[in-house]
């Protein structure tokens, strides 16, 4: 079958993915918490906010990425191409942690078990995702508590490949002990997959989306203000700059006024919800600023976001040259950012994609059609699709989060309904 030509991509997407990487290594390379307890500056800035950014862009990918799927045997084929790409992330972070075994934490594995969970919802409406997500913010973090009666507090190690020999101790860490709780994390995916259905190259969806981040941005503090302060309610005995201190994915479970507050790393549902907030903003104003102000943004909005598209390669080298050098503070950083703009600057001349992107945007196709045939240029092989410009799901973007966000992002054309 005769492939057809692509839908242009969205830039401000691939920027926001760019914006994610550098905002997490800025995170991994700086202390954000002082201390006595209470966040730094650069963590006040981007700590929790980079993972989550990611995660959010993770759910846009999945649904710009999807949109073709029609009937039962269309989103058999997506959930093979999702599931195989689920398993390669989950290798390539739990053989990460195997080699380094050094921070930072390696979101992959988690991240792969989110795709997992995505191939269930690939039919969802924007209106359905967006509702999910909030009763989902809402509900995982007591469930999270609940399930975690008498466990430590702490995460304890990082998965990796030892962790395979034990599938349900592997399962624990990565759905609801871990750094990057999947069980609460799913609420990230859901708002981005809300997003991915909406028509993103119309100026009133960015502007819509800025607004709303904003509104949930504050909405989030000022709840979790209430509850702290004139309500009274907070974990007993700690003082407020320990509990405002960055958590690792979760909070005590022997203490319910934890769910109070609005920690960074914390899963609360204050937290879930001014990180998705704040990563819609993010969002909302790359594209914006991507389509509004082309023209004048052009040359550093391509570059932005041939970067964001190899987020996955990056990523990788980032977690492999921080963990094999202990790599810190401010020039390293500098030198990884420079590194990562001048690989996108190359990308970006040569029309080529990351390695990690090729290959598993390969292997993910391979298992689509193995599903359902193959697959014209815009992911159908029917007539009618084919000249409604549906979008095609093998564009080349994989990206990561404090991880990679591997998921195409190739068109942003239809409305909220599902494909």
């Amino acid at each position: 079958m005769v492939e057809t030509s692509r839908p242009p991509r969205v830039t401000g997407i691939d920027a926001a993915r760019a914006v994610a990487l550098l905002t997490m290594a800025l995170a991994h390379m700086h202390a954000t918490t002082l201390p006595e307890g209470g966040a730094t500056p650069i963590g006040l800035a981007v700590a929790g906010r980079a993972s989550a950014l990611f995660a959010v862009l993770a759910g846009v990918g999945v649904a710009l990425s999807t949109r073709w799927v029609r009937d039962r045997r269309d989103h058999a084929g997506a959930a093979a191409a999702l599931l195989v790409r689920a398993a390669l992330l989950a290798l390539l972070g739990l053989g990460l942690e195997q080699l380094l075994d050094t921070p930072p934490a390696v979101i992959l594995a988690q991240y792969g078990l989110l795709f997992a969970v995505a191939a269930l919802l690939v039919r969802l409406p924007a209106t359905a995702c967006f509702a999910a997500a909030a009763a989902w913010c809402a509900l995982s973090p007591v469930l999270s508590h609940l399930l975690r009666a008498g466990l430590p507090a702490e995460p304890g190690p990082q998965p990796d490949l030892a962790m395979l020999a034990d599938p349900g101790r592997l399962f624990s860490t990565l759905a609801l002990t871990g750094y990057y709780p999947v069980l609460t994390w799913i609420t990230y995916l859901l708002v981005g997959m809300g997003i991915g259905r909406l028509d993103l190259r119309r100026t009133r969806t960015a502007v819509r989306l800025v607004v709303a981040g904003a509104v949930v941005v504050t909405a989030a503090y000022a709840a979790s203000a209430l509850l702290r302060g004139p309500l009274g309610i907070g974990p007993a005995g700690v003082s407020d700059v320990v509990a405002g201190t960055q958590r690792a994915g979760t909070t005590p479970p022997d203490d319910w006024g934890w769910l109070a507050v609005i920690t960074r790393h914390s899963g609360t549902a204050f937290d879930l919800a001014h990180t998705s907030g704040s990563s819609m903003v993010v969002i909302g104003a790359l594209v914006l600023l991507t389509g509004v102000a082309a023209r004048w943004v052009a040359v550093p909005a391509a570059l932005l976001a041939a970067t964001g598209s190899a987020s996955l390669t990056l990523y990788t080298g980032h977690i492999l040259v921080t963990g094999s050098t202990g790599a810190f503070g401010t020039p390293w950083w500098v030198g990884q950012a420079a590194a990562m703009l001048v690989v996108g600057a190359v990308l970006l001349v040569t029309g080529r994609r990351g390695p990690l992107e090729a290959l598993v945007g390969r292997l993910s196709r391979a298992a689509r059609d193995a599903v359902v045939g193959h697959r014209s240029g815009n992911g159908s092989t029917r007539q009618d699709d084919k000249r409604s410009g549906a979008a095609p799901s093998d564009a080349p973007n994989d990206a990561p989060n404090d991880a990679p966000n591997d998921a195409p992002n190739d068109t942003a054309r239809s409305a909220s309904g599902p494909p």
